[in-house]
């Protein structure tokens, strides 16, 4: 069932124009992002693969949209709330854990998804397949003092 209310763009201009493209192309555009990779001592801009994220604000109601770093296996995906090793969690983080109702958009295909978040084993086994989709998510671990959240969205049952 898709989330309904009213939506609310980010109030980071990079963001909405983002999700704008993303969205507004069908998912044909828009759906990498230009990140800074850094592996051992090398530095380089590459164009990594990014999924919107619907979320309803936990405080607002409102209908938020966010693009995060895909990683998906076998039709799951995981989110990574690392937001770049900040000391807090992102918004997104906060509304999934409130209403775990979310959907996902890769590329042209949106799914209505349910959140949870992982522990133990099977956040070790996410948290690998997020580091070798984005590197540079072990450096984020590194550098903050709070435990980054990893996140499991699966596809929601389809009413027949």
């Amino acid at each position: 069932m898709p989330l309904k209310g009213e939506y609310e763009p980010s109030k980071a201009q990079f963001v909405r124009d983002q999700v704008d493209l993303y969205e507004n192309s069908g998912g044909t555009q828009g759906t990498t992002l230009s990140v800074l990779v850094t592996r051992d001592e090398d530095e380089r801009l590459r164009d990594l693969p990014v999924v919107i994220l619907t979320t309803l604000g936990a405080k607002s109601g409102k209908i938020r949209k966010t693009p995060v770093m895909r990683v998906e296996h076998d039709g799951t995906y995981a989110v990574i709330a690392s937001m770049a090793g900040a000391p807090t969690h992102p918004v997104w983080y906060h509304n999934a854990v409130a209403d775990p109702r979310v959907e996902l958009q890769d590329g042209p295909v949106r799914q209505d998804m349910l959140a949870r978040e992982v522990t133990g084993d099977e956040k070790t086994l996410w948290w690998a397949r997020a580091v070798e989709a984005f590197p540079d998510y072990a450096a984020y671990q590194k550098n903050t003092d709070r435990e980054i959240p990893v996140l499991v969205l699966e596809p929601t049952a389809q009413e027949h």
